[in-house]
């Protein structure tokens, strides 16, 4: 991934939003944090390490947005002047959610996919980096989202546990990405982040959320209802 981060970086939309859910699930698998939500704005993690977050929203077949920010690495102000990183940005973006981000200070980058590609400003030359290295490089990297999901497991896995893991991660996308993942596949990516599985509980919550999601095909993919 460039630094800053190109459009050509980022990966097919159904790809981006199927991974994002995928950290939600495993955060409900793994960890008793809940840094990631999924509403009717996108799937959310609010803090990625020192502030950072990320919100991924697949609005239609066609349409989609990532943003967030990297205290870190996202350069938002040039010459004093904050950056407006919604310029020339379609009609179609949730502009009300975004307004308030900008008024917030809290885009560091905003990439929209229309016409069958993601765009962004035109960068000034000043800005060195946007932040989407350091807070979601996994949106354009298989490697940077198994080492991300991963993190999302902790410490529990058994040793040689992370190959089945992979292996399990990647069995689960390819259904994930077109909205065909089972409650069979889903228990299955879960069972794999421990040598004993997870609880009722934890599996009950992140089959609900990946119905939500549309990953397994009750529902439209990137639906939140």
């Amino acid at each position: 991934m460039h630094v800053p981060s190109l459009p050509e970086d980022l990966d097919r939309p159904a790809r981006v939003w199927a991974r994002a859910v995928t950290l939600a699930l495993l955060e409900r698998a793994c960890s008793r944090r809940r840094e990631h939500d999924l509403d009717d704005e996108g799937v959310w993690c609010h803090t990625t390490g020192a502030g950072g977050w990320w919100r991924v929203a697949l609005l239609d077949a066609d349409r989609a947005v990532i943003c967030g920010q990297d205290p870190d690495g996202s350069h938002t102000h040039v010459g004093g002047e904050q950056i407006d990183f919604l310029a020339g940005g379609p009609d179609w973006l949730p502009w009300e959610r975004l307004r308030d981000d900008a008024e917030g200070n809290l885009l560091g980058f905003v990439y929209w996919w229309d016409e069958g590609a993601w765009h962004r400003i035109a960068y000034p030359r000043e800005l060195r980096e946007d932040g989407m290295v350091g807070t979601a490089a996994w949106a354009g990297s298989a490697e940077e989202f198994l080492v991300t999901a991963l993190g999302e497991c902790g410490d529990g896995m058994a040793p040689g546990q992370e190959a089945v893991f992979a292996d399990a991660l990647s069995a689960f996308l390819a259904g994930a990405e077109e909205g065909a993942a089972d409650g069979g596949a889903v228990t299955a990516l879960l069972a794999a982040t421990r040598p004993g599985g997870v609880s009722e509980e934890r599996l009950r919550k992140a089959l609900d959320l990946a119905d939500r999601a549309g990953l397994t095909g009750r529902r439209p993919l990137g639906t939140a209802r």
